[in-house]
């Protein structure tokens, strides 16, 4: 995965839920096959993106789905309430279901959020969204 990804990475983390990759203005997490991820179980990240963002930093949370799993869109509402620095949410879909989903989701977030096919065109958006803020 990092190396499709033309930036310094900080920090990779491994953790039961997957594996979370920190940048300087992004977040990309790839979720372990057939999770079901609520907001009790993302605590990890979160506690992970307050050490690296705290609440000024400003940065984008990517999720690259590049395993099929469960969440709870709901959760969107007390996680983006943790991070007021969030400046958007990219979703990289790999298959039309995934993309279905993606699209349903966006419904729950409060943030500038766009679905992407491939983790560089999420990449750039981050770019745009970091500097014209």
């Amino acid at each position: 995965m990092t190396s499709k990804i033309n930036k310094k990475l900080i920090k990779k983390y491994i953790l039961d839920i997957g594996t979370i990759y920190f940048y300087e203005n992004f977040v990309v997490t790839e979720i372990k096959e057939e999770i079901t991820l609520t907001f009790e179980k993302a605590a990890p990240i979160f506690k992970l993106g307050k050490e690296y963002y705290g609440n000024k930093t400003p940065f984008v949370y990517i999720s690259n789905r590049i395993h099929q799993y469960s969440f709870e869109p709901t959760a969107h509402y007390k996680s983006t309430k943790l991070f007021p620095n969030l400046k958007g949410y990219a979703v990289v879909t790999y298959g039309k279901i995934s993309s279905e989903i993606a699209n349903l989701e966006q419904s729950f977030l409060n943030v500038p959020t766009q679905i992407f096919h491939n983790l560089k065109e999420a990449i750039e958006w981050v770019d745009q969204l970091i500097k014209s803020d």
